[in-house]
């Protein structure tokens, strides 16, 4: 072997030279990072300025507009020719000379203050013809004694409905609306220079009347929004997200550092001309003694990474026994098979995301509940490990229905928390429903939590997050009962189908004041006697037998952790949750007229006229707890509820859904009738309705098969909405079929005012499924 000898002096300036080089390209590229960066913060910030400015002129101009019409409506009102019509109680007339020299004006009607005719003629028209948009209109004009303005269809057409109370002697005499066009309203957006790339719209509530520019940005629009004076209507805005520059810095902070790169990198190419040559002596002292072939016998040789093979997916990172599935990420929470797709350490790395989050968010503390399941106990250990290991604070209140976890965020002030259960599925299911920093993550947050996981995003602290026990039962009991007794004791029976509100729902019906006989309330997560799960009626079946024989006056269900709710009478009759949510409606909108009460599109057609009768302002949205509770946020609502049996309080409470809650403000409205709960609950408005009827999903994919169905399914004469899957609504009834986020079923319901109708929508919903899959199997 030939020794060559590393001449120090000649390698050392050969190095100095290529580090040099290196170091003039690193500073120019980053000098060319930090100058794209700039241009891209300053393109940002004008785009921006931009599209703030369009928001800002379209918002006054309508503003403008609006008080114009309300003035003239006055105006309108207080002719004389009106207001004699009125006094003679020619409602009819009074609407003709109401519109007489007002330009654009149309569709002009007065009513009563009483609006029996107006529920009569308009809920006739329904929602096709803007009739429920009128009606709300005329009910706001009156809660607010003010005129109003909203945006209804109208056969497709939208038009502005401007509504407005009419006053004689301080007494309230008439109620008038008209119809104006949609364009008095939109012109200013149309009309509004927008910077490329960005988005514009007005919005009434959850809908976009008007959408300029790129429609991508909708979903983050109301973070830019700004409301329209005098209405509740408002301008959206967005601009494309960018990130910010490096280490935070601004336009010009970027273009600073890109001059800066730029002067050290041409300092570094010329820096050798500078240099000083040091003495033969005193760089044959540093002379290295060591051999080429010593040094590349002593240098460790790192081993490639494997390559995977063509069209091979990288494996999920590994825990515990199982790989993380991407599938138990679901669209409300997480949720899978213990054993199989969840075990500690899954849950330990799913702490540890949740964590990450919070960490990012600035916050510390989170409490911990767990259902009976008898996963539970394993499940929280490594959930747990997670949070602290993330340097998070974790209170655990053990065993715990889900809506006292949901209580105890905000009773131990902590804004987080996070519930381990499994709802109401099969004993070998659990998973975690998490709420942090008052928001219940949903859709994207949390897939998120699973590339968090994926791609090891994940926070580790220096030091390791606090663990404390804590037991809040009484302090909710307390909280229930403070807020809730009822006029006279009602006998019930309490089914917790052996879930984990067997011990707590009882004690707070007792609480206010009820005489309770607990059914299964024993906490066994291998649930011995009947499925917990209150929306299939088979599980209800022991409930209405125990309160027939004990002759109760209502009987109550909770499903496995006590966040849903159901209800049967002395007769045996199961009120479903949609007719319930009438019940709690009336009794809110008594002292929040006008409130915002939400639904999901499972619930029956006829829940929107009684909300709207009774006041309030009824609004359709996607099944979903975490999905609803966002809806609240957004819109302020008082009350909202689902047909699987989540309620949803804000009114007097925080919120979030809560089964045991629920109850005791049903036993509250339900002891000030003196018929009777039975009575009570029969006198809502019922017709002939299914239960959820659930169907195996082809290929277990639930949401290709109801994509496909809205694609090629065709109904004449009906309304459909897609809001959530495919609902059609007929003048007679409606039927739905949607996708399940929890289970790989199709789930479907039919609401009708009659049984021939209920049959005759059943049979087209059969016609159109099966013609896009033969073989489905179908229970009707």
């Amino acid at each position: 072997m030939v020794d060559l000898k590393m001449e120090r002096p000649q390698l050392s300036a050969e190095h100095g030279r290529l580090l040099r080089r290196v170091l003039a390209i690193l500073c120019v590229l980053l000098a060319a990072w930090f100058a794209w960066s700039g241009w891209q913060q300053h393109r940002d910030e004008s785009r921006r300025q931009g599209i703030q400015s369009a928001r800002d002129a379209s918002a006054e101009a309508i503003g403008a507009a609006l008080k114009a019409e309300f003035t003239r409506m006055q105006a309108q009102l207080d002719k004389a020719d009106v207001r004699q019509a009125v006094a003679a109680g020619d409602f009819a007339n009074a609407g003709i000379r109401l519109a007489e020299g007002w330009d654009g004006a149309d569709a002009a009607r007065v009513f009563g203050p009483d609006l029996d005719s107006a529920y009569t003629v308009l809920t006739a028209e329904g929602a096709q013809a803007g009739g429920y948009g009128r009606l709300a209109a005329l009910e706001a004009a009156i809660a607010q004694n003010a005129p109003v303005a909203w945006i209804v269809g109208d056969a497709g057409k939208p038009g502005v409905e401007v509504a407005a109370p009419l006053h004689a002697d301080d007494d309230l005499v008439a109620v008038a609306a008209v119809r104006m066009p949609l364009t008095r309203v939109t012109a200013p957006i149309e009309q509004a220079p927008l910077p490329a790339g960005t988005y514009l719209a007005l919005r009434q509530g959850s809908h976009s009347v008007l959408e300029r520019g790129d429609d991508t940005l909708k979903g983050g629009a109301e973070s830019l929004a700004r409301k329209i004076a005098g209405s509740e209507w408002r301008i959206a805005a967005a601009v494309p997200d960018v990130a910010g520059g490096p280490f935070g810095l601004g336009a010009v902070g970027c273009w600073g550092a890109a001059l800066a790169f730029l002067l050290l990198g041409a300092f570094a190419s010329v820096a050798h001309k500078f240099q000083l040559r040091r003495k033969p002596a005193e760089a044959a002292e540093e002379v290295s003694e060591q051999t080429l072939a010593e040094s590349l016998q002593a240098a460790p040789v790192a081993e490639p990474p494997p390559v995977p093979a063509a069209g091979v997916e990288p494996a999920a990172p590994a825990a515990g026994k199982v790989m993380i599935d991407a599938g138990i990420f679901r669209a409300y929470d997480i949720r899978g098979v213990v054993g199989q797709s969840l075990d500690a350490g899954i849950a330990e790395l799913i702490g540890h995301a949740v964590g990450s989050v919070m960490q990012e968010q600035g916050l510390d503390d989170i409490v911990i509940g767990r259902d009976g399941r008898l996963s539970g106990p394993e499940l929280t250990e490594g959930l747990v490990r997670g949070l602290r290991t993330a340097g998070r604070n974790v209170i655990d209140i053990g065993l715990a229905p889900t809506p006292l976890t949901y209580f105890g965020a905000y009773h131990l002030r902590a804004g987080s928390c996070i519930s381990v259960t499994g709802s109401h599925n099969p004993p070998d299911y659990n998973g975690f429903k998490i709420v942090v920093g008052g928001e219940t993550l949903s859709g994207d947050a949390i897939t998120d939590l699973y590339a968090r996981i994926a791609e090891d995003r994940l926070h580790t602290s220096d030091v390791q997050g606090r663990l404390e026990q804590r037991d809040i039962n009484d302090d909710y009991i307390e909280r229930v009962s403070s807020d809730v007794q009822i006029e006279r004791p009602l006998k019930v029976v309490v089914d917790a189908g052996n879930g984990v509100a067997g011990e707590l729902g009882p004690r707070v019906l007792e609480a206010i004041g009820a005489e309770v006989t607990p059914l299964y309330c024993e906490i066994d997560g291998t649930f011995p006697n009947h499925h917990p799960d209150p929306s299939e009626p088979h599980n209800l079946a022991d409930l209405i037998q125990m309160v027939d024989r004990l002759d109760a006056d209502l009987g109550i269900a909770f499903d496995g952790d006590g966040d849903r709710l159901g209800v049967v009478t002395r007769t045996g009759e199961n009120i479903f949750p949609d007719r319930l949510l009438m019940l709690f409606a009336a009794d809110v909108l008594e002292r929040n007229p006008g409130a915002v009460i939400i639904f999901d599109v499972k619930c029956t057609g006829r829940l929107p006229g009684y909300i709207l009768r009774h006041g309030g302002s009824p609004l359709m949205w996607k099944t979903g707890h975490s999905l609803i509770k966002g809806k609240m946020r957004e819109t302020d609502a008082e009350l909202a509820g689902e047909m699987s049996g989540h309620f949803f309080f804000k009114e007097r409470w925080y919120g979030f859904d809560d089964g045991i809650y629920a109850a005791a403000r049903l036993l509250e409205i339900l002891a000030m009738h003196p018929e009777g709960p039975g009575e009570a609950l029969a006198a809502l408005p019922d017709g002939m309705s299914t239960p959820e009827i659930k169907v195996d999903a082809p290929e277990g994919n639930p949401h290709a098969f109801v994509d496909a169905f809205r694609e090629k399914a065709s109904f004449e004469g009906a309304r459909l909405s897609t809001i959530d899957g495919l609902r059609v609504d007929w003048p007679d009834g409606w039927g739905l079929v949607r996708a399940s986020n929890t289970t790989p079923v199709l789930v479907l319901r039919f609401d009708a005012d009659s049984q021939d109708a209920l049959k005759r929508i059943q049979s087209e919903f059969r016609t159109q499924l099966l013609a896009v899959r033969p073989d489905l199997k179908l229970p009707f």
